[in-house]
């Protein structure tokens, strides 16, 4: 029983030797020493052992087959599960660090003892790569490895960092052919020739025991993105082809996340340079106000909004605050912000109040989906809005919100209050009026105005947000851009969750030392006197040098009242960054630039307006118009409107 008992349990080598031992035993035993056991039974003997030792190496041979059998469908099973593993956990992220990293976690220690993946510096950016394959030497960036070893110690370089590989070694060998290569990295004591080229990775090499690599090019759609290279050190069996082509098949895999992640990249840098070439890129320089912003995307796979503010210098020295926010993410959502942008400059540029200003944009808005509702990607086409206007002289803040968050008021004495406003609707809805409210504002008041990514952000909801909003803006600071920093720092410990616009405004004053209005009776002798008086304020203020410019326009502008509209007249000046000139009747009906001909008596009035000053207009009032125009105090005359 011994050959059969050996079968069942030795290997075949001593399974033989158990069979051939136990014969040559009984051969001895029956042959020499008993002498007085019958010839047929001794060969009955001789043959059970015989027997026995021949289905030994039988049964060793069955047992071993099916061992072989069950290890290869063992090892066969483990490959489809580190494949479905890959499959699993590379690409649970749309950023190309992570899932380089992620093939590398997946790798150790079920199939490898060493894993680096190296990408090239354009698919980082998200641009396009070369398609390969890729010859000569390369240069490429570490951007992932992980190790069996804590601390990954066998690693030359750390993740970040930029490498070389010359023509001669496996990854520049793997690229140029443009499939995955397997090399031994130690043949008996001796390592290959393009190892021993690189002295560092070479010690490393010899330091932990490197003795099998397969090198595997990420080729996805057509571009080469990288390589991933898995050495073993500590599993003792080197790389065999199913290895190989495990291996190829995991960086295939693992290529076309790494591509849909720099994909993504694309898109989502694409959409920022757009959104922020879209976005104010200098305030402009206000006596009405002092103002901070900040724009921060969305982090994760939210994508870029359309989130947006602007801030725009209204005539009378008023400045209009504007903060938006388009509904959706992406390019689609971004050129919405634009284009809305540009409408709401637009129809501020012709002075309407807020709640007139939203109800013309829930118009266009309106348009736009009709326009595009074909491409649009997802059902929803909204979005939100806070307009309000601040004016220094009255120091008036007129506001009016579709569907915004309520703003915030940091008041000089350190006390914080949300602003009542009426509840407009989203724009897009239609049907639906909007309202305005008024406030007068204390010198020095500041003017908080957010999208609702600034308080959606908090894990414990808005109205946690709410209340935190108000403890930041109440901590003292001394810049404006500080508090913004305190704000965003409070409120989005956690990175932001959706796109935020913050716009924070310190409201100005300007006091009767900067402002001179007068009545002008509606009688042509009353020019004169406009004229005499404007020059008189101008020499109180230390401008005398704008006397002659100033006396122009308004001379040419109460010109212009008394022969077109008539009375009530006024006017009014306004010293700043510069000086403006106002003049208000009581028509509605606004004036145009026209080019007089050569023997015309009149119709030159505007047209020296323009050209002495550096921008002028006109807007509507509850009672009729005013008519301004704004130049600094040194500008000179033009020569060519002398020949007018």
């Amino acid at each position: 029983m011994a050959p059969v008992v050996a079968g069942a349990l030795l290997p075949f080598g001593p399974t033989v030797a158990v069979g051939v031992t136990a014969l040559v035993a009984d051969l001895l035993v029956y042959g020499l020493f008993v002498g007085n056991v019958p010839l047929s039974s001794r060969l009955w003997a001789v043959a059970v052992v015989a027997f026995g030792a021949a289905l030994g190496v039988v049964v060793c041979r069955v047992r071993l087959d099916r061992e072989a059998r069950v290890s290869r469908l063992t090892i066969a099973r483990d490959r489809l599960s580190l494949l479905g593993e890959a499959s699993q956990q590379v690409g649970s992220t749309l950023d190309v660090t992570r899932t380089a990293q992620e093939l590398a976690e997946v790798a150790v220690p079920q199939f490898a003892d060493f894993v680096v993946v190296d990408l090239f510096d354009p698919v980082l950016r998200g641009e396009e790569p070369d398609p390969g394959p890729i010859r000569g030497a390369v240069r490429m960036r570490r951007v992932a490895h992980q190790s069996v070893l804590e601390g990954v110690p066998e690693a030359v370089l750390e993740p970040g960092e930029p490498t070389h590989y010359p023509e001669q070694y496996i990854l520049a060998r793997c690229l140029a052919e443009g499939r995955a290569v397997r090399e031994p990295m130690r043949i008996g004591d001796q390592q290959p020739e393009w190892l021993e080229k690189d002295d560092i990775r070479a010690e490393q090499a010899r330091k932990f025991g490197f003795h099998s690599s397969i090198a595997v090019p990420l080729r996805a759609r057509g571009t080469t993105l990288g390589v991933a290279v898995f050495i073993r050190h500590r599993r003792p069996e080197p790389f065999d082809d199913d290895d190989l082509l495990l291996a190829a098949e995991i960086g295939a895999r693992a290529a076309v996340c790494v591509d849909n992640a720099r994909r993504y990249t694309h898109e989502h840098r694409t959409a920022l340079t757009l959104q922020r070439s879209m976005l104010p890129r200098r305030l402009p320089r206000l006596a009405a106000a002092e103002v901070a912003t900040r724009y921060l995307p969305a982090g994760g796979q939210a994508g870029v909004g359309g989130d947006w503010y602007d801030v725009i210098q209204l005539s009378g020295a008023r400045v209009a605050l504007v903060v938006g926010d388009v509904v959706g993410h992406g390019l689609y959502a971004t050129a919405t912000m634009g284009r809305l942008r540009s409408a709401v400059r637009t129809l501020a540029d012709i002075d309407l109040p807020p709640d007139e200003l939203l109800t013309h944009l829930d118009d266009v808005m309106i348009r736009l989906r009709t326009e595009t509702e074909q491409d649009s990607p997802g059902g929803e086409f909204s979005a939100t809005c806070l307009y309000a206007v601040y004016d220094p002289v009255s120091r008036l803040c007129t506001l009016s919100r579709a569907g915004h968050p309520l703003p915030a008021l940091l008041l000089p004495d350190g006390r914080v209050d949300h602003i009542e406003l009426p509840a407009g609707p989203p724009l897009g809805i239609g049907g639906l009026p909007f309202e305005s409210a008024e406030l007068l504002l204390p010198e020095n008041s500041v003017l908080a105005m957010f999208t609702n990514g600034l308080l959606e952000s908090r894990r414990d909801g808005t109205t946690a947000g709410i209340d935190e909003l108000r403890q930041a803006l109440s901590e003292p600071f001394t810049t404006l851009d500080e508090a913004c920093d305190t704000l965003l720092r409070t409120l989005l410990e956690e990175g932001p969750k959706d796109d935020v616009a913050l716009l924070l405004a310190r409201t100005h004053a300007l006091d009767e030392a900067h402002v001179a209005t007068w009545d002008v009776a509606p009688d042509p002798e009353s020019v004169a006197t406009a004229r005499e008086l404007a020059a008189e304020q101008l020499a109180e203020w230390g401008l005398a040098d704008a006397a002659f410019t100033t006396e122009l326009v308004v001379s040419e502008l109460v010109t212009n009242a008394i022969r077109h509209a008539g009375g009530p007249i006024q006017l009014r000046v306004i010293r700043e960054h510069g000086l403006i000139c106002e003049v208000s009747d009581g028509s509605s009906t606004s004036p145009h630039l026209r080019r007089a001909r050569v023997y015309d008596e009149s119709g030159r009035g505007l047209f020296i307006v323009a050209q002495l000053t550096e921008r002028w207009g006109t807007r509507q009032t509850s009672s009729g118009k005013t008519i301004w125009a704004e130049f600094s105090p040194d500008a000179t005359l033009p020569v060519d409107t002398l020949s007018v």
